[in-house]
Order: structure tokens, then C-alpha cells, then sequence
């Protein structure tokens, strides 16, 4: 029986039915200057009985876009769509923050409005490539580092874009701290060779993280903000020379801020660590647990405590109604890879319900 993921829980101000969280998906689904139109409401409607949905990466700024068809949250059409969205949840008992996602060195010209420029800790260009829908495949800009002056003004932008959510009506906001973007290119020692207050050691590389957070938590209240982390994660060309000391780093320094929750997913297994017990260690027990999650492993971990809620990802995808799925015991659907990021419908919002 699947007791406790069903248990009532409170993270800082924000009260959740249940502890079934929905995790942050890119799904490209945004009209092409970043807002939200229809599908994106009934998307996250037809999942608003999770107990918290984090909605997907969302960018502050222009020059933080990564992806196609990605949303934003910078202008006042953006808040305008993301406010049809939380009102859709919120017309059904749902809870809801956004994660906010600057893309620093993740981005391409051939994506971001023209005569918008890509920016990083450092001018080192990413490996890798990203899809375009104008140029299809493109490698990454070579980025330009930002001043210390300019760092700062990122961070602006990150309080002023928590404020834009609220006014969207989102119930707080989360801080993309992983996955290669802005934040955890700050972090990672092979990213950021900084020589000012935001370079060389890891107190100084989580600069960044910590001063977007308190700038948030000053902006909208900490019990409204989260952060979202999996150390030693490699994506997107990110190497760090010390991946658990980074990490735990940030985690301490984001634990003075009486933030709502740090939503932290496994280390990659071959670097050894257990990234849940040392987010116990260095944050606290305010943690929404990811990866590879089901119904029975979710109960698991948090009848032994390691966590406050579980996120789903993948599950939420192909089962708009997860929550009733593991409540009832009813089996779950599958999911189709090919129309993740495609534009539509397809794969999107009809998945039916059980």
C-alpha cells in the first residue's frame, strides 16, 4: 500500500496534497517567442492532481534561451499565457512553481531573437550540438564571459523573473541547477575560471547559485523557492574536478536561506556518492527526490526518510493521470521518445487516462 506518497506535506508556504511531484520536461511546446498557448494549458491541467508540479525550464531572459519553442517568463504576453496555465491547475486543487533556466553557454544564434548574444562564466563553447527548427542541427555558440558587473545583473534578472511568476500565478519558483546551464556552469570548476569573487574556489563558484536564490527568496519569500540539483551530473559537456565537494558546497549555502525544498535527483553511479544522503547532510530534510522512481520505490525512500516528496518524470508523461494510477494500483503506460520535442498534439496531450 502506498500510504505515505499520499500524506499531506508542507514545503515553507507551499502545501501539497499529496507527495507525488511532477518534474520540470522540456517538451518544446511554447509558440516561437516563448509563451504558452493552449496545449500547454491542457498539458498541465490534465496532470494537476500531483501534489506540486514544477513546470518546465523556463528562461529569464532572451539571452538565456536554449531551445526552440522553449518558454520564457520575461515579457508581459509570457505571464499572460503562464497565467491561463496556473489558473487551469489551480482550477483544479493543483499546486505549481516554475523553474527558472538561464542556458549560458547552451545556446545558439540560429535560436534567440537576432543580435541576441550567448554568454558563460567563461568563453569556453560547449561540445555538442543543438536542433534549430531554421538550421536544423547547429553547434553551440562560442559564448562570451560575462564581467562581474554583468553577473550581477543575471542575477537581477533572475528576482525580477521569480516576481513575473508570482505574477502569473505560479505558487513559487525553482532554480535549474543542473543539467549544464548557467547555474552549474558557475559550479563546475571546468566551466568557470573565473579569477573575480564568482571563480576558483567552490564557495566562490557557488557564488552565482546562491546570490540567484537569495535574490528570489528577497524577491517572492524563501518558503516560495526551491532548488533543483543532481551533482556530478555531466550533461551538456559540464566537468568538475570536484563534483561532491562542489555540490555539497552549494548545499550549505543554500541551506542558510530557509528556502522551501531542494529538489535533488542520483548522482551519475560511477562517481560512487549518494547524492540523497549528502543532501541530507549539507541541506536538510526538505527534499523532493528524482530519478527513476516508481510507484513501490517512491513509498520506499520516503517511509525511510530520505526524502519529504518524489518527482516523477517520465511516468507523467504517458500518464496524465499517475496520480490515480499508483493510488488505484491501475498499470502504466508507456510513452513514445519520437514525439517528446516535437511540435503538436502528438505525444503531448493525448495520452489518454485509464
Amino acid at each position: 500500500m502506498l500510504r505515505h506518497l499520499f500524506l499531506p506535506v508542507t514545503l515553507g508556504d507551499l502545501a501539497l496534497a499529496n507527495r507525488i511531484v511532477m518534474a520540470p520536461m522540456t517538451r518544446n511546446r511554447a509558440e516561437p517567442d516563448g509563451t504558452p498557448g493552449a496545449l500547454m494549458v491542457e498539458h498541465y491541467a490534465q496532470r494537476a492532481d500531483a501534489g506540486l508540479i514544477v513546470a518546465e525550464g523556463t528562461w529569464p531572459t532572451a539571452v538565456g534561451q536554449a531551445y526552440c519553442r522553449q518558454p520564457g517568463i520575461a515579457t508581459a504576453r509570457h505571464v499572460e499565457g503562464w497565467r491561463r496555465v496556473t489558473d487551469a491547475v489551480h482550477a483544479r486543487g493543483g499546486c505549481m512553481v516554475l523553474q527558472i533556466m538561464h542556458g549560458g553557454r547552451i545556446g545558439c544564434h540560429h535560436i534567440k531573437p537576432a543580435g541576441v548574444e550567448t554568454v558563460a562564466p567563461s568563453a569556453i563553447r560547449a561540445a555538442g550540438e543543438v536542433f534549430t527548427d531554421s538550421a536544423g542541427m547547429q553547434a553551440y555558440d562560442e559564448p562570451r564571459a560575462l564581467s562581474t558587473d554583468e553577473v550581477r545583473a543575471v542575477v537581477r534578472e533572475h528576482a525580477r523573473a521569480a516576481l513575473n511568476a508570482r505574477e502569473a500565478g505560479f505558487d513559487g519558483v525553482e532554480l535549474h541547477g543542473t543539467s549544464g546551464y548557467l547555474s552549474m556552469q558557475f559550479l563546475a570548476s571546468g566551466s568557470n575560471r573565473r579569477d573575480d569573487e564568482f571563480g576558483g574556489s567552490a564557495a566562490n563558484r557557488a557564488r552565482f547559485a546562491f546570490e540567484c536564490l537569495q535574490a528570489m527568496a528577497n524577491a517572492i519569500g524563501p518558503g516560495r523557492v526551491g532548488l533543483r540539483m543532481r551533482p556530478g551530473n555531466p550533461y551538456n559537456d559540464i566537468q568538475d574536478d570536484e563534483p561532491m565537494a562542489s555540490s555539497a558546497e552549494l548545499m550549505r549555502q543554500a541551506a542558510t536561506l530557509g528556502l522551501a525544498y531542494l529538489h535533488v535527483m542520483r548522482a551519475p553511479p560511477e562517481l560512487g556518492f549518494d547524492a540523497f544522503a549528502l543532501a541530507r547532510e549539507h541541506f536538510g530534510p526538505r527534499l523532493i527526490l528524482n530519478d527513476s522512481f516508481d510507484g513501490a520505490s517512491a513509498e520506499e525512500a520516503l517511509e525511510e526518510g530520505h526524502g519529504a516528496a518524489v518527482s516523477f518524470a517520465r511516468h507523467f508523461i504517458g500518464n496524465p493521470d499517475l496520480v490515480r494510477r499508483l493510488r488505484d494500483g491501475i498499470g502504466l503506460a508507456l510513452f513514445d521518445r519520437r514525439t517528446l520535442y516535437t511540435p503538436g498534439p502528438a505525444g503531448y496531450t493525448d495520452y489518454p487516462s485509464a
